[in-house]
């Protein structure tokens, strides 16, 4: 069990520095877009609005994409899972705090398993929160344009 929790903080710690990281990258790009563009990214035209979106959502995929092939990569290392693939789809389906079943899982490393899916929980609470306040700002430029609107 000691095995278990130790590997799980390890690889927790790992995840939250490369979702934090990545977070940042991505505001950092919001940060960018806006400096070249010279105004605030809400502003400008619908489609890249779409586009801008679009960019965000494929970067946090990617965010989690790394997070859920290193532990993969972990359980195929450990012998947790019999394959790669086997691996992929265990992590996929824990870190997504979904967890079918962890008969795939050897009984010594089912702790880990289950760790991730907390860990997985918190990091997809932690991009919602990060698309909404990010998009959010959309929705507060059109309700202000049309408050504007309504005055005579």
């Amino acid at each position: 069990m000691f095995n278990e929790l130790a590997l799980s903080t390890i690889m927790a710690l790992l995840a939250v520095s490369i979702h934090g990281f990545g977070l940042l990258g991505l505001g950092r790009g919001l940060e960018v877009y806006e400096s070249r563009a010279g105004q605030p990214y809400v502003e400008g035209p619908l489609w890249r609005h779409a586009l801008l979106t679009i960019v965000l959502v494929l970067g946090l995929f990617v965010i989690h994409g790394v997070e859920i092939w290193l532990y993969a990569a972990l359980y195929k290392v450990i012998g947790a899972v019999p394959d790669l693939r086997e691996a992929v789809y265990f992590s996929s389906i824990s870190y997504g705090s979904i967890g079918y079943d962890d008969s795939l899982m050897a009984p010594q490393w089912r702790l880990l398993g289950a760790i991730e899916g907390v860990a997985g929980a918190i990091l997809l609470g932690w991009s919602v929160a990060f698309f909404v306040s990010v998009m959010t700002p959309f929705t507060q430029r059109r309700k202000h344009r049309s408050d504007r609107r309504d005055v005579p």
